[in-house]
């Protein structure tokens, strides 16, 4: 299945006093490569009406090391497996330089109807993206 690399920018005020990135940034570290994924794999714009997209239903981040303001980083994006109605993403955050693993993380995203505001099957153009 299809990997999407994107660079992250620390920025300073991601940071503590001691220059450690907060937890809830890493988070939105990992929102920042599920949107690119989606931009660059299914095709679906970001940020725009769409009439179908994907929902978030569920996350688990698990922090391997500090990230510190001023590493190059990447996060790293990938679909894990695909059912009825959800696809399940799995990333990690790498020190570029290093190649140290920062944090992972495994998402579920549901296919949705943003007009009727319900789940949908996941779209089968969707799928043969994926693979």
């Amino acid at each position: 299945m299809k990997e999407i690399e994107t660079p992250l920018q620390v920025r300073f005020s991601d940071t503590d006093m001691y220059g450690h990135v907060n937890n809830i940034n890493i988070q939105s570290y990992f929102d920042m490569g599920k949107c690119d994924y989606i931009t660059k794999v299914f095709g679906i714009p970001m940020m725009t009406s769409v009439k179908t997209g994907l929902i978030q239903k569920c996350n688990s981040n698990i922090f391997e090391a500090q990230i510190r303001f001023g590493e190059n980083l990447s996060v790293i994006t990938g679909v894990e497996k695909i059912e009825n109605k959800s696809v399940t993403f799995v990333q990690r955050i790498i020190n570029k330089d290093t190649g140290e693993l920062k944090s992972t993380s495994s998402a579920v995203l549901i296919a949705y109807d943003f007009s009727l505001q319900q789940s949908i099957t996941v779209p089968e153009e969707w799928r043969e993206e994926i693979l």
